[in-house]
């Protein structure tokens, strides 16, 4: 039994039509499944990811308009950055160009362990990072949408790689090494902070956790553009539950399996504070609606499909661009 890597990244929003032109529009992403937070359906669930959203490739926001005054309060306890998988410095080139055309603000491509990343936050302020993989797919890429303004070759492939803050390296480690799998494969140090790469199932971009410690770091506040929780991947069901058991029997406190109808997830919170999920490969975003027009009305699973007329009246439409 073994985790296949990062399935998705779930982040917060405020402002949902302003995410959707962002990731839409400037970073070429395809809204696969507009939906709900399944747990409190009067926000948004918004999933951005290739043409069919395919796990791994998957970056997923709670529009939570409430949070308008409150931005994410940066520190211990949560993914502190998101890095999205392009191929090739040409890709890099490209996308420098790009986000200054957009306003974006970077400082360039800069290299890191070999390879080139760009590091840009979107309008909220979330961390993000858009990082050369080198053609390695030892975790298979996602295919970039047809569709997409930006050119099929300089795409956004998937998720790459997430870091984490922690005050205290060890406990996290623990978690990632003992109980999910993961294996320690670089180590370095960064001004005063220190960071630990580990890796998955078949490594390499798509299976990556960055564990940077940071012991004087602020506890994480999560606010507007904060990252709610990272979820991981594994293939079936009987697998999952297998997970659950495997979680549970090493003490930490987990979740039943819960069914999101897309894919069934199980919760736990890592000692450092990150709020780690494992999810199903499957069914998919194509179970309700057809792969050629994804995203492009208000999806709604099977056992809140009484609810629509309620839910709808309670949700800020998007606006059209």
């Amino acid at each position: 039994m073994q985790l296949g890597g990062l399935h998705h990244v779930t982040a917060v929003t405020t402002e949902a039509s302003e995410n959707v032109a962002f990731y839409t529009e400037v970073l070429g992403l395809r809204l696969v499944k507009k939906t709900v937070n399944q747990d409190d359906v009067s926000a948004y669930h918004l999933f951005y990811g290739d043409e069919l959203g395919r796990p791994g490739t998957e970056v997923t926001f709670f529009d939570w308009p409430h949070l308008r005054i409150a931005p994410n309060h940066a520190g211990a306890g949560e993914v502190s950055a998101t890095e999205l998988r392009v191929t090739g410095r040409e890709a890099l080139d490209f996308w420098t160009e790009r986000l200054a055309e957009f306003g974006v603000e970077h400082g360039g491509v800069e290299e890191r362990g070999g390879r080139g990343l760009i590091a840009f936050t979107d309008p909220e302020g979330q961390r993000l990072r858009l990082v050369d993989d080198g053609g390695d797919n030892k975790v298979a890429g996602g295919i970039p949408w047809e569709g997409s303004p930006v050119p099929r070759v300089a795409g956004i492939r998937g998720l790459g790689a997430v870091e984490l803050m922690v005050r205290d390296l060890a406990p996290t480690a623990w978690v990632l090494s003992e109980v999910l799998g993961f294996r320690k494969v670089d180590e370095y140090e960064r001004g005063d902070e220190r960071a630990v790469v580990f890796e998955v199932g078949p490594g390499g971009p798509g299976s990556e956790v960055l564990v940077v410690e940071r012991p004087e770091a602020p506890v994480a506040r999560l606010g507007r553009g904060g990252v709610h929780h990272v979820a991981f991947r594994t293939p079936d069901d009987e697998e999952h539950a297998a997970w659950r058991e495997r979680v549970r029997s090493f003490g930490l406190g987990v979740t039943p399996q819960i069914d999101r109808f897309y894919f069934r997830s199980i919760y736990f919170r890592e000692p450092g504070g990150v709020l780690f999920e494992i999810a199903t490969d499957g069914p998919g975003f194509a179970t309700d609606e057809d792969a050629n027009h994804l995203g492009e009305r208000l999806s709604l699973p099977p056992f809140l499909e009484p609810r629509r007329e309620a839910i709808e009246a309670g949700l800020e439409p998007i606006a059209a661009r």
